[in-house]
């Protein structure tokens, strides 16, 4: 069967680059590049619950693509960075880096700047078709907050955000009816340089794990029934080897669970180009508990600003990774426990290399 996946670029000119895997010839080749606004470069993107349309986080703009094909994309929508007055406008150094779309009614999608000016959460509606609509809500977090990436719990009630600037995890509740959120509070991370950058939830709802980019570690928190907020366990796993020389050379970067939520992928990059990013593999029990750490295995490059892990959501079998040090896309077989590197394809595009996204 044949796959697509589309990625975006850390710096302009915008375009969206589609690919396609075919999961029997293991081949790998460029599909398209669809050009998008100059300064609208996504480094991070994400489909809606259909997978009809993209949502991106561009520079300055929220931006929303209606998705045709794989190699007919189109933009529907450009938006400004909402919340601090300062985040939207061009001298400031605030940035869009992460979103997330509701796969529950209804369905908006909730958003993040970055570095300064980031105090504030975007909220957008959907249009019936799921394109992106209109800024709904500008939620609160703290003026020194920098959040990077978030997750819903199973029922899409809670929202568990990801503070590195404020080193904390911060939960939030939903309202069912409008999308809108109120704040139920936060906890500092275990240690004052964790900088927490990721969130990860189980489906059981019982496990949430937290990557920490400062501590090159994964945490292991569990919810509370009463509260929703989440606890730490004391329990973590190394995201970059024991002891390694320098670890502040390296900064943790993303955590996904597989389609079986068996199985939990952590990456880390290097600061340096001479040094090489790592990739872990834990094994998961029904709940969500890690049974243990299967690897921790150097990746190609550094990874640059990516090493973005994307596990496909029809199975275990295969999944992407992205590197924006020199530009590649490849993918791993996943397989009695052994992690297989089966293809890789560079593109020349500047700053090549965001998170790619399975199409089909």
């Amino acid at each position: 069967m044949k796959h697509h996946l589309m990625c975006g670029t850390w710096t302009p000119p915008g375009v969206i680059v589609t690919v396609e895997f075919d999961d029997e010839t293991l081949e790998l080749k460029l599909v398209k590049k669809t050009e998008i606004p100059h300064n609208e470069a996504i480094s991070w993107m994400t489909f809606d619950h259909r997978r009809k349309n993209i949502y991106g986080a561009s520079m300055k703009k929220w931006t929303g693509f209606t998705v045709k094909g794989p190699s007919e994309i189109v933009q529907h929508a450009s938006h400004p960075i909402g919340g601090h007055p300062k985040a939207s406008e061009a001298s400031t150094k605030t940035r869009a880096i992460f979103l997330l779309a509701a796969k529950k009614a209804p369905y908006c999608v909730y958003a993040n700047p970055f570095y300064d000016y980031a105090g504030y959460g975007n909220v957008f509606s959907v249009k019936e078709d799921g394109s992106l609509d209109q800024n709904i809500q500008n939620y609160e977090y703290c003026p020194k907050s920098a959040i990077h990436g978030m997750v819903f719990d199973p029922e899409e009630e809670y929202l568990y955000s990801a503070d590195m600037w404020a080193n904390r995890i911060w939960c939030h509740k939903k309202d069912m009816e409008t999308g809108k959120l109120t704040t139920v509070g936060s906890v500092d991370a275990p240690a004052p340089g964790d900088h927490p950058r990721w969130v990860e939830m189980h489906p059981a709802g019982k496990y949430l794990y937290v990557l920490m980019e400062g501590g090159n570690r994964l945490g292991v928190y569990v919810v509370d029934e009463k509260t929703r907020l989440p606890v730490f366990t004391q329990i973590t796993y190394p995201l970059i080897p024991p002891d390694i020389p320098n670890p502040k050379m390296y900064r943790s970067d993303v955590c996904f669970l597989t389609q079986s939520s068996q199985y939990l992928f952590a990456t880390s990059r290097a600061n340096s180009f001479d040094l090489t990013g790592y990739i872990a593999a834990f094994k998961l029990n029904e709940v969500g508990a890690i049974e243990r750490q299967i690897c921790l295995n150097p990746t190609p490059t550094s990874g640059g600003h990516s090493n973005a892990v994307s596990p496909c959501p029809w199975n275990d079998e295969f999944l992407a990774l992205t590197d924006d040090e020199r530009g590649g896309i490849e993918i791993y077989r996943w397989h009695k426990e052994f992690l297989a590197r089966v293809a890789r394809l560079e593109i020349k595009e500047p700053g090549f290399g965001m998170n790619a996204i399975w199409y089909d």
